[in-house]
């Protein structure tokens, strides 16, 4: 008999260089505590930190993770779970995160975001279920922009005079 289960992703996950914690979102109890939480991200940090891969299996899970400047971003399934599927997620992740900071992907400028970075992580997984997989879409929803940064073309007369005092 088949698992028709829709649940794919079992943690989002963002860590520094150092292996602290930026963020987490865990969408199953497999992890229940926080010491476990603390472990396994640990031990997902000293096992990413010695490969260059992007997939690799860590405790029976799939991990994807892509890194920039000083941070690493994971995107956790089962075993069994398509490895496309969730370098993809990832890639969406990290592309709406991108946006957010404008293409300065580091820990302070994940900080002062984090707010938005929070929003967009449940526009994408919603109890590990993936829900979106446009970062454009998730953008516009969740980071409005405000009339300093709407293109001149796009103004209203109004909007360019009050831009302008």
């Amino acid at each position: 008999m088949f698992n028709h289960n829709l649940q794919s992703i079992t943690a989002l996950i963002v860590l520094d260089n150092d292996g602290g914690r930026v963020l987490s979102k865990y969408y199953n109890d497999r992890f229940p505590s926080l010491n476990e939480k603390l472990a396994f991200e640990k031990n997902l940090f000293k096992k990413t930190s010695q490969t260059d891969f992007e997939i690799i299996a860590c405790q029976g899970l799939t991990v994807t993770y892509k890194s920039s400047v000083d941070v690493i971003f994971y995107v956790i399934g089962s075993a069994e779970e398509n490895e496309l599927m969730l370098v993809n997620t990832l890639a969406t992740f990290f592309d709406t995160v991108s946006s957010i900071v404008r293409k300065n992907v580091e820990k302070k400028s994940i900080y002062d975001k984090m707010d938005y970075i929070i929003l967009a992580a449940d526009e994408l997984i919603e109890q590990g279920v993936i829900m979106e997989d446009d970062s454009e879409n998730i953008v516009k929803r969740v980071y409005p922009k405000s009339e300093h940064e709407i293109p001149l073309t796009e103004q209203s007369v109004s909007q360019v005079i009050q831009q302008a005092k």
